[in-house]
């Protein structure tokens, strides 16, 4: 390799990232890979969530959508937690007594809308 070919590389030497900043971009990148991840899941219990609401109250999926966000709303509980103990309550897991409450509420105002 000639003088001139090592110069002509030079400027692409400098766009190379260090092994501290390929480290920092990889925790970066699986950081946001986990955080997708729990995307993804918690949009599937909220879709879940929202298909016993609808079926409990005859509603539409956008009312169903509603009344979860009211349900969490008034309860002052994360909506991926509410829809949560929404899907799993068929099972015969026990819905919180303010849950409960939140949803017949929001259940019968939607009803009535």
């Amino acid at each position: 390799m000639t003088e001139h070919d090592q110069e002509d590389l030079a400027p692409f030497d400098a766009d190379v990232p260090g092994p501290e900043e390929l480290a920092r971009k990889i925790g970066q990148l699986q950081r946001e890979i986990g955080q997708l991840q729990e995307a993804v899941v918690s949009h599937a219990v909220i879709d879940q969530a929202i298909g016993v609401v609808i079926s409990l109250g005859g509603l539409r999926p956008d009312q169903g959508f509603g009344v979860l966000r009211t349900v969490s709303q008034k309860t002052n509980i994360k909506l991926r937690e509410v829809a949560e103990q929404i899907v799993a309550w068929p099972a015969g897991q026990e819905l919180s007594g303010d849950i409960r409450q939140a949803l017949e509420t929001a259940l019968s105002e939607a009803g009535s809308a």
